[in-house]
Parts: C-alpha cells; sequence; structure tokens
C-alpha cells in the first residue's frame, strides 16, 4: 500500500484533532504528517500515534510535497488555500461546506456512494455531520425502494459548535449551580437546561442553512434529485454526538420487518430496536465511535408507504473526521 504525505488543514481544531486520531487509529499509511493552522499556532504541537508533531502555518507555500491535506477548517480557509493544494498535486479532502454541491466535485458518503470517488478532479467533499448520520440510517432503505419525501428533526451537540460550543455548556451548567450570571458567546442563547431551534442562517422560506443541507446534499449522495425533505435542526445540551427523528415515504412500501432487516444488514449501521427493554440509540451510548446506531422503526400513522425511525451517530467521528478519512481510503 503506497504511504501518502499527509497534512491537516485546521489541526487545531476539534474535528482535526480527532482527524489525527482516527489516520492513527484505521492505520491509514502516513509516511509523514503536517498539522497546519493559522499563525497564532506556529510553535505549539498536537499528538500523533502519541509524539508531538510541530504545527506548521497554513500558507500559500504550505502544501509542496504533500500528497493528501484533510480539510478540517471554514469555508473562506478551503477556499482560499484548495488551489494551492491542487497545484502541489495533493488531493483535497475537505469537511467545509464550500465545495459540497460543485457539479465537479464528488460528495462523498463511503458506505452509500463509494463509486463517485472515482470521477474526482482533486477535491472530494465530506457532507454536513447531520446528513451523513441520517443518511447512514435511511440508506439501506433507500436502495430498496427511492426515498420520495422525508421530513428529519436533528436533536445536535453542542460539540457540533467545535470546542467552544462544550466549553459553553459546562460553563453554564457551573455558573447555574453557583447562582453565577453567564454570557452566551457560542450561541445566541443558553444552552444549559434549554433547546435552541436555529442552526444556521435563515436561507430558504424560513429554513436555515443547516435544515436545507440535508436536502441538498442527500439528493446528490442518494442520486435521488426529486427527493423533498422538510427539516428542523435544534441544539441541545448534550456535549457529543447527534439524534435524528426521522420520517420518509418511500415509492413502494416497505414493512417494519423488512426496514429493520435491512439496517441491521447494512455497513455502518448498528440495530437498536427493542422498545420493550428500553434498547434504543442514544448519544451516551454511540459517542466515540463509528457506527450509527438506528431504532424506533415503526410505521408512519399518516401514511401507508412511510416509516418512522430514530438514529443516533457521533458528528465528530463518523459524521466528520472518520468519513474523511475513509474518503481518503477510497484513494487509496
Amino acid at each position: 500500500m503506497k504511504e501518502m504525505n499527509v497534512g491537516v488543514l485546521g489541526a487545531t481544531g476539534a474535528v482535526g484533532q480527532e482527524m489525527l486520531k482516527i489516520l492513527a487509529e484505521r492505520n491509514f499509511p502516513v509516511r509523514s504528517i503536517r498539522p497546519l493552522a493559522s499563525a497564532r499556532s506556529v510553535g505549539k504541537t498536537v499528538l500523533f500515534k502519541g509524539e508531538p508533531v510541530p504545527i506548521a502555518e497554513a500558507k500559500e507555500d504550505a502544501f509542496t510535497g504533500l500528497d493528501l491535506v484533510l480539510g478540517a477548517a471554514e469555508n473562506d480557509v478551503a477556499q482560499r488555500f484548495a488551489p494551492h493544494i491542487l497545484d502541489a498535486g495533493a488531493v483535497f479532502v475537505d469537511n467545509s461546506s464550500a465545495f459540497r454541491l460543485r457539479e465537479d466535485v464528488p460528495l462523498i458518503v463511503p458506505e452509500i456512494n463509494p463509486e463517485d470517488a472515482k470521477w474526482h478532479k482533486g477535491i472530494l467533499s465530506n457532507p454536513n455531520c447531520t446528513t451523513i448520520v441520517t443518511l447512514v440510517a435511511v440508506a439501506p432503505l433507500a436502495k430498496e425502494s427511492p426515498i420520495e419525501t422525508m421530513i428529519a428533526s436533528s436533536y445536535q451537540a453542542v460539540s457540533g459548535a467545535g470546542v467552544a460550543g462544550m466549553r459553553e455548556l459546562t460553563e453554564e451548567i457551573e455558573a447555574g449551580l453557583k447562582g453565577e450570571a453567564y454570557a452566551p458567546k457560542a450561541f445566541a442563547h443558553q444552552i444549559a437546561y434549554n433547546v435552541i431551534p436555529q442552526i444556521g442562517s435563515e436561507q430558504y422560506l424560513g429554513y436555515t442553512s443547516e435544515e436545507m443541507k440535508m436536502q441538498n446534499e442527500g439528493r446528490k449522495i442518494l442520486h435521488l434529485p426529486e427527493m423533498k425533505v422538510s427539516c428542523t435542526c435544534v441544539r441541545v445540551p448534550v456535549l457529543r454526538s447527534h439524534s435524528v427523528s426521522v420520517v420518509l415515504r418511500t415509492k413502494e412500501k416497505i414493512s417494519v420487518d423488512r426496514a429493520k432487516a435491512l439496517i441491521a444488514a447494512a455497513p455502518g449501521c448498528k440495530l437498536a430496536d427493542d422498545l420493550k427493554n428500553h434498547v434504543y440509540p442514544m448519544p451516551l451510548d454511540t459517542s466515540d465511535q463509528d457506527l450509527v446506531f438506528v431504532g424506533r422503526i415503526r410505521e408512519d400513522l399518516t401514511s401507508d408507504r412511510g416509516l418512522n425511525l430514530w438514529c443516533c451517530g457521533d458528528q465528530v467521528r463518523k459524521g466528520a473526521a472518520t468519513n474523511a478519512v475513509q474518503i481518503a481510503e477510497l484513494l487509496l
């Protein structure tokens, strides 16, 4: 297997650090590793395979000699450096939303559409974390019969907003216990003991940018250009692992038993569906691992071709870092 010189753009953030961890965990053939971040991080180190590695400044000439760059930075950073990554001869697997809907860029969930990686032109995109968790759960059903409509409500952990989101929840709880005031910074409102029904900015007919990703990215990944999705994204006071409630309608009816069998056999899924014994997907059970747990599978009472399900997955790992490394593995 060919060894690669690998760069991680945004190596100091939650997803970047997780990428370094997963590269080592999955024994990705790394010849050398180059963590890249802003100038203020130069002089610091990150750990890779237990060893400290110095951080290099992300700038135009920082990609020379690299074969692969994993992107864990914001859209503007990804857009700024993508041409320089390609000029250096490296392949860019990007976790931002900058390139996801470009027609010349594959948008990949390896359990669903690995074949799309074959036509990349130097950039491959990692989907939105909630989209990944949801689609891994519903893809086995879409293969059985195309999904026509999907109604989704997400319950998204604060780690979706990075280290700052996790810190804010913890500090707000601590402040509340002491009776102290705490001014929110990472979120528009207090998140401790609260839920916030807005993630992203308004984009279309009152739907936020985060909510529209489920339809726009889902259509591309599942190869279902006519699929209609109505989504509500909610931030909840959970540290890690997103949960999603899904109501879907397929072209042909899929029975509950058949749906359970399909999901149980699907790559990347774990069936957790035993209501009598209180077995169902929960954030605590799904954190720090890569499977999407799926349960509460039942007929939709409003449609004769509908199913309801509940899924949970670690959005830092499978929803971001692990999926990106899996995409890189396709390139091998």
